[in-house]
């Protein structure tokens, strides 16, 4: 018998050979060229089947390159790819479709992932880029931001007594104020969408129209903002939209405050007391640039109303003689509150008091304070701690010359404006304090009441 065919035919010796066939190393896919498969044995690549890889298999555009294949990296193994490890490669394979991604627009920020789509700023007795919590955040926190005022019908007209709820001058100023802010919000890649209106009509409306996910707005203190808030928190809630508040009206922000809003003195001399001593909040500065309006709803800015659209008269504004009256010299707006605010510290640096010869002074911080500053800071278009901040860099040096002085106490530089704003901050945390107990209580709440209590 011939000796190979006995080597052969002797099952001892066949099966290391099929054990040795068995080990052979299974080759990568993806270091061979297309090439090879006609040389090799087909069950050495055994490749799975292509189809295997999606949920919904497509047309498959395969490399006619060597260099195509020569430049990829994938695993060894010939098994097919469990879930963890597709996700792992599939970027790094050509063999597979490309994935179609939405590019992001230009101005959104790398960590886009984390931020809102878009969101709506509510403007309210805020009318100001400088020093705006509200504002900022919803900048920070959004891709795209829409910023709305909203003129209410319901802050027009007569009320019970037959007078005017808002009157000419006042409205005129709010007019002039608005324009100003939808100025400088475009100045800065914005715009101000005006509407009048109801605003948990309207901004339920352009919400929709926007796909905003939640609505950023300071906080008010009178009894009908406060329920007018909880209306834009009932509707907003059935909608499925977040409402986010802010505070920014007062010179000490209401979380800072040593005490509980509900239980805060009923008088000046015991709310002093209890502030004296407490830190003021730096002033936010304005950003130079802001997000672009949402994409989705081609929201049209809208017109900003005249007097006679909201009911007003416009000879109102007009004195006996037939020429403007005193308070209509007074222009709305952040940017004419800015102009007041640094040539008002400029007076306060150059004549902060005139001493009279029986000791006491007569400072410009006094009377003319409220003429000066005071409307600014009731529409928001001037906040208390930029005035703060402004009135503390300029007068310094003035603060400190005037303290060796016999009479150096509330009536001289810095120390007579703190005494100004801190009587507009206890309003203003008074009226809240019972503007919140009224809201919760089936009866009337007075200051009076609370005060005996």
């Amino acid at each position: 018998m011939d000796p190979r065919n006995q080597f052969s035919d002797n099952p001892e010796t066949q099966k290391p050979q099929e054990e040795e066939q068995q080990h052979l190393p299974i080759l990568p896919i993806a270091s061979i060229s297309l090439a090879l498969s006609t040389i090799l044995p087909t069950h050495f690549l055994n490749p799975p089947k292509i189809s295997t890889l999606f949920n919904k298999p497509n047309k498959v555009k395969i490399p006619t390159q060597v260099s195509s294949l020569s430049n990829l990296s994938l695993s060894a193994s010939s098994l097919p790819p469990t879930k963890s490890n597709f996700k792992s490669t599939i970027s790094a394979n050509p063999l597979q479709n490309t994935l179609t991604l939405n590019p992001l627009r230009p101005s959104e920020p790398s960590n886009a992932a984390g931020l809102r789509r878009a969101s709506i700023v509510w403007f309210r007795n805020d009318l100001r880029v400088h020093d705006n919590e509200c504002l900022n955040a919803a900048h920070n926190e959004s891709m795209s931001v829409l910023a709305v005022y909203c003129f209410d019908p319901r802050d027009y007209g007569k009320s019970s007594s037959g007078f005017d709820k808002t009157g000419p001058y006042r409205a005129s100023f709010l007019i002039e104020s608005v324009a100003d802010l939808r100025k400088n919000l475009q100045a800065r890649g914005s715009d101000l969408v005006v509407r009048i209106g109801k605003p948990e009509t309207v901004l339920v409306e352009l919400a929709k129209a926007v796909g905003a996910e939640a609505v950023y707005a300071h906080r008010e203190v009178s009894h009908d903002e406060v329920k007018g808030e909880d209306k834009i928190d009932a509707v907003m809630k059935d909608e499925g939209l977040e409402v986010k508040y802010f505070w920014g009206s007062t010179l000490y922000h209401v979380d800072d405050l040593p005490f509980k809003l509900e239980q805060m003195p009923t008088n000046y001399g015991g709310f002093r007391e209890k502030v004296q001593g407490l830190e003021v909040r730096k002033t936010i500065e304005a950003l130079d640039q802001l997000r672009g309006l949402p994409a989705r709803g081609d929201v049209e800015p809208g017109e900003i109303p005249s007097l006679v659209d909201l009911g007003l008269n416009p000879s109102g504004t007009m004195g006996q003689n037939g020429k403007p009256a005193a308070n209509a010299s007074l222009v709305g707006g952040e940017n004419e509150a800015l102009q007041r605010l640094r040539k008002f510290a400029a007076e306060c640096q150059a004549q902060p008091s005139k001493e009279n010869k029986d000791g006491t002074t007569d400072s410009i911080y006094g009377a003319n304070f409220s003429c000066k500053i005071s409307p600014w800071l009731a529409m928001g278009c001037l906040s208390p701690r930029s005035m703060f901040d402004e009135l503390k860099k300029s007068t310094s040096r003035t603060i400190s010359a005037a303290s060796g002085k016999k009479d150096g106490g509330s009536g001289t530089g810095l120390n007579w404006l703190m005494y100004e704003l801190l009587w507009r901050d206890f309003f203003r945390f008074i009226t809240k304090k019972y503007s919140a107990a009224k809201q919760n209580s089936a009866t009337p709440v007075t200051a009076c009441v609370g005060a005996a209590a």
